[in-house]
């Protein structure tokens, strides 16, 4: 498929539109690449002409080698506190299970929603009103839905 950008003057075989309606991680097509001037500055795939220092840059959305060198870690260490954040989940998730198990053995109800209640209270003290998504959602992982 060719799709042609407002001027006219540019085509991309094999972009669809719907990589520019996302925000654009593939091909682009555009004045800059129309130019004839070999820039690629629209480009943000990798080609063998293109530095490695700039390939780098492009793929984190960075005009310069300094600024994805900056990015590259700040996602590493993103990373690792996603990890981090799993980890602190799943063991919630099994201490919540101790406790509904203890509750419901011994003739209580799975849920306490006094107790759900000062938990989504805590977590839109600290984090505002997305905190209280987030407290939700934990507490479906913990205890399913009601």
């Amino acid at each position: 498929m060719t799709v042609t950008t407002e001027n006219q003057n540019a085509t991309a075989p094999g972009n669809d539109g719907a990589n520019a309606a996302r925000g654009g991680d593939g091909p682009t097509t555009g004045p800059e690449n129309a130019s004839g001037n070999g820039s690629g500055a629209g480009s943000t795939a990798a080609t063998p002409s293109v530095p490695a220092g700039r390939a780098a840059a492009e793929s984190t959305g960075a005009r310069t080698t300094e600024a994805a060198g900056l990015i590259n870690g700040a996602r590493e260490r993103i990373d690792a506190l996603d990890d981090r954040i799993i980890g602190l989940i799943q063991e919630r998730v099994a201490v919540s299970g101790v406790i509904q198990e203890a509750r419901i053995t011994s003739g209580g109800r799975r849920v306490n929603l006094s107790r759900e209640m000062e938990i989504l209270d805590h977590y839109r003290t600290a984090l505002g009103r997305p905190g209280t998504a987030l407290a939700m959602t934990l507490l479906e992982l913990s205890r399913g839905r009601i």
